[in-house]
């Protein structure tokens, strides 16, 4: 009988560097979509990518697996477009997916781009 390859965890690294924080537009830039690091100069600037309402919608997109953003936002209660703002950033830095559904309507599916999130702090 054939083993079964055990997945690897996809993992997202977040390094802060506390010495230079500066305002949080400046700087809240990710490397790339796909890189395995993220750097950022300051705990403001995770605060912002990271808020309660992000990580509300990290969890819920984990935990409810919505079929949609606007399935997103009726669960969280709130308003779809903030909701798919928050999506589109957790998109850009490589925490979130999105997967077309269905060839008649642009209907966007979010899942986790990721497995594990770790935070740094570089003091």
């Amino acid at each position: 009988m054939a083993k079964k390859e055990q997945k690897n965890p996809k993992t997202k690294q977040i390094i802060v560097k506390l010495e230079h924080a500066r305002d949080v537009f400046s700087t809240l830039w990710p490397f790339g979509q796909h890189e395995e690091t993220l750097e950022f100069q300051g705990i403001q600037d995770i605060r912002h990518l990271l808020s309660n309402a992000k990580a509300k919608v990290l969890v819920t997109i984990k935990t409810k697996q919505p079929r949609s953003i606007y399935a997103l936002a009726k669960i969280l209660r709130r308003d779809f477009k903030s909701v798919r703002q928050d999506v589109k950033l957790l998109e850009k830095f490589g925490l979130v997916r999105l997967e077309r559904q269905g060839k008649t309507r642009k209907m966007l599916k979010p899942s986790l781009a990721l497995d594990e999130l770790n935070i740094i702090l570089k003091i």
